[in-house]
């Protein structure tokens, strides 16, 4: 390959991020090498730096989505908490963080497993994964199996009918809503001291 001046060639996390908007804004069919280098200002050999091709730049893509999303998820759902509903607000961090949990992202790639089976795959053990940590994190409270994957349900699924409805609402509407989704969630009140803390993580 012919050599390119690094500041012609940008960077791996350059055009991954250029990917990363324009799958969000217009779709995976959009996400082409020509295109990403004329919104960088750069020409399309720079991009071979850093991928292999298409292909690969994809990958990058979905694995970025996955450790963005379903990791952090997890992550919230094995943090320390003396209750469930304090275990359900370390979740909904998620929702109201998008440097946790990226919203437009999840629907992009949702809508691009639709015409890629083996993404729909990974999205379905994505999905797997989300249910059971939070699945884990109500039996770790002594909910039974039962209780625990009906409950994991209904938070997830709640969260993907935001998602693919594109909710829009104020800030404030839907963090006064988290502790009343909590209590539904948990079956019971949560506690003063932990919705305090969780709108001061968000205030």
């Amino acid at each position: 390959m012919k050599d390119t001046p690094a500041r012609q060639r940008g960077s791996k996390e350059l055009w991954l991020d250029a990917a990363y908007e324009m799958l969000v804004s217009d779709g995976i069919d959009a996400v082409k090498v020509m295109p990403l280098a004329k919104s960088l200002k750069m020409t399309r050999t720079g991009f071979y730096w850093f991928f292999a091709d298409l292909e690969e730049l994809h990958m990058a893509m979905i694995e970025r989505w996955e450790s963005r999303n379903t990791g952090n998820l997890v992550d919230r759902c094995n943090m320390d908490a003396t209750n469930i509903t304090e275990a359900l607000f370390n979740v909904m961090d998620c929702w109201l963080d998008p440097t946790l949990f990226d919203a437009p992202l999840d629907l992009a790639i949702r809508n691009w497993a639709r015409v890629a089976p083996d993404l729909q795959r990974r999205v379905s053990d994505a999905d797997h994964r989300r249910i059971e940590a939070v699945a884990t994190s109500f039996r770790r409270h002594g909910f039974s199996a039962e209780q625990a994957e009906a409950r994991s349900l209904t938070v997830i699924y709640t969260q993907i009918g935001y998602i693919s409805m594109k909710v829009a609402e104020p800030r404030a509407e839907r963090l006064a809503r988290v502790q009343h989704y909590v209590e539904i969630f948990a079956g019971a009140a949560p506690e003063t001291r932990d919705v305090e803390r969780f709108l001061a993580r968000h205030g």
